[in-house]
């Protein structure tokens, strides 16, 4: 296991790695592998750059973001602008079903609603719209259409599990109820949680997961 001091230095590395991250901008704190990060940003999309970043590193438990975005006066834009730039972006993107969405911004925060039928369309939606200049923050309210979930989805994301890592999928257990999904068990990293998160999401008929997955000391 990491020492917090050893993981704090894993994770300034992989920040000042990855070239969409202006590391030094990055405050890192490290305790009990939970990992805080502060500072002051240009983009929201170096903010979810930064956030996917920490997550790979191994060793990392919950990663608080203490960071804000601060519009250089190059990257602002008014609300209106954000709003139309927003809808051409959903109206171009090939995997979101036309019509389906509605947006509001404020001060530069977008807000999504609607239904979708599967949740690759609902987060192709937000990734479309973290890049835009002068967004500072996405909420994804999109909801997942209620549809019927076949008998023998467990079964399914279980051997989805399985099929990205043997290994961690023997210790993760999967519970349906109704068209809500649980998962429970111990996995080694971060990227491995959200792994099975991911895949669970991939299930037919799934409008909710709750991920209970730890992490392992």
């Amino acid at each position: 296991m990491k020492t917090d001091t050893e993981l704090q230095h894993d994770i300034v590395s992989e920040l000042e790695w990855d070239p969409a991250i202006h590391a030094t901008q990055v405050g890192v704190a490290v305790k009990d592998s939970v990992v805080t990060l502060t500072g002051h940003l240009d983009t929201y999309a170096e903010k979810f750059a930064i956030e996917k970043a920490v997550s790979r590193v191994q060793g990392v438990k919950a990663i608080a973001l203490e960071m804000d975005v601060k519009l250089s006066p190059n990257h602002k834009r008014s609300d209106t602008e954000i709003a139309t730039a927003s809808e051409t972006a959903l109206k171009w993107h090939s995997e979101i079903p036309a019509h389906s969405i509605q947006l509001t911004v404020e001060k530069g925060w977008v807000t999504l609603k609607g239904e979708v039928n599967w949740d690759y369309q609902r987060q192709a939606a937000a990734k479309a719209l973290r890049s835009l200049t002068g967004v500072v923050g996405v909420s994804n309210n999109i909801r997942i259409k209620h549809i019927v979930t076949p008998a023998n989805v467990s079964i399914r994301i279980h051997d989805a599990l399985a099929r990205h890592a043997e290994r961690e999928a023997k210790h993760i257990d999967v519970e349906v109820k109704g068209d809500m999904v649980t998962l429970r068990g111990v996995v080694d990293s971060m990227a491995e949680r959200n792994a099975a998160f991911g895949a669970a999401w991939s299930a037919p008929g799934i409008s909710n997961v709750h991920n209970e997955i730890r992490i392992a000391t």
